[in-house]
């Protein structure tokens, strides 16, 4: 009888291992699903970022140089 309820209790505890290591796995799983789509998402918005930084760098760029160009032909706005 001893031998018995040993036999089933180790089973038990083996199922209930096999079912954490499967519930653990599925959870690796969808947390690296879910980084690599915050990944990707952070990626995205580097790009949008530096896209619209070289915009304003050149928005800039091309104001610097029509200020530098009034000054010089004498034709600048200011008095």
């Amino acid at each position: 009888m001893k031998k018995l309820f040993l036999g089933l209790l180790v089973a038990a505890f083996t199922l209930s291992i096999y079912s954490c290591r499967e519930t653990t796995e599925e959870n690796v799983e969808t947390n690296m699903e879910e980084v690599e789509t915050d990944l990707e998402e952070t990626g995205n918005d580097i790009e949008s970022g530096l896209e619209e930084a070289g915009d304003e760098i050149e928005q800039a760029g091309e104001q610097t140089e029509q200020e530098i160009e009034e000054e010089i032909n004498d034709t600048d706005d200011i008095q």
